[in-house]
């Protein structure tokens, strides 16, 4: 599973927006997304797919949420 696949299906099976570090912790502890370097996704990594991806993710009142 890609990071953009990960942050859609955590946040499609959360039913709420969510904060970055939020998202960035629960794709860390239920291992939705490995890095190729071992190390845990950050927020920042996070925040950069969703401003990558507008036509996925929207960002209103510091939470992101999928685009409807």
């Amino acid at each position: 599973m890609s990071l953009p696949e990960a942050i859609v299906y955590l946040l499609a099976s959360a039913g709420y927006g969510m904060k970055t570090d939020q998202i960035a912790r629960e794709i860390n502890e239920r291992r939705l997304y490995v890095r190729r370097d071992g190390q845990p996704v950050s927020d920042k990594q996070v925040y950069a797919v969703i401003m990558a991806h507008p036509e996925t993710f929207v960002k209103s009142d510091g939470r992101i949420r999928l685009m409807i």
